[in-house]
């Protein structure tokens, strides 16, 4: 489990492709044992997706990504050079900052419009139909692996404002209009989307309303 809330912003330095899986060396001051030393098969997300430290040295850690997460993710579609967020994970007693987040990618959104606001962006995300009905305004969502609120809700359009300090240490502001970016829906939404289809009950109409009238 993580938080969402980014610890380093890392960079790619090796991409290693091949049988349908890969190899991704990233250079962290998570590494650098300033901070912290990992150990191997520690869980690190990166960008998002919940990855297994396979290798690391002084400055950089490796990771070993499936078929099935290239399949899932952006993660496939990294350059040497690209900057990452990481986030170790989270230990039993630590403070939580942003909300419970798995690591399990839900699917690929696109970043579909991006405004300065003051000191800080707002940023508009294309979201798969599937995923609206666990996506609640004023509720949490990951992106990219970042814990965030939704701002605004308009069917499949979330909009998410983004103040100078997140702006500050991730890369949301930074990524271009068109690109792909990691979903996480919060956990809380597809339990109550699965209880619910268990009782024949469309999840459909899903906001803050209905969560306190069903005791959420």
């Amino acid at each position: 489990m993580f938080t969402g809330i980014i610890e380093d912003v890392g960079r790619i330095e090796r991409v290693e492709l091949g049988g349908g899986s890969a190899r991704l060396v990233v250079a962290t001051r998570l590494a650098s044992g300033e901070l912290v030393e990992i150990a191997l098969g520690a869980s690190v997300a990166v960008m998002g997706a919940c990855l297994t430290v396979t290798r690391h040295e002084r400055g950089r850690l490796a990771f070993d990504v499936s078929r099935e997460t290239l399949a899932r993710t952006t993660l496939g579609g990294l350059k040497v050079g690209a900057r990452v967020h990481l986030e170790r994970a989270l230990r039993l007693g630590d403070r939580l900052d942003g909300h419970l987040v798995q690591g399990h990618v839900d699917a690929v959104g696109r970043l579909v419009d991006r405004v300065r606001v003051g000191d800080g962006w707002e940023l508009g995300y294309e979201l798969p139909a599937a995923l609206m009905p666990q996506v609640v305004e004023k509720g949490s969502i990951t992106l990219d692996g970042v814990s965030l609120t939704v701002a605004r809700l308009v069917e499949r359009r979330v909009t998410i404002a983004v103040v100078p300090h997140t702006a500050a240490h991730t890369v949301l502001s930074e990524t271009e209009v068109g690109a792909g970016v990691n979903v996480e829906t919060d956990v809380l939404g597809k339990y109550v989307q699965r209880v619910l289809s268990l009782r024949g009950e469309s999840a459909g109409g899903i906001d803050l309303a209905f969560l306190k009238e069903h005791g959420f």
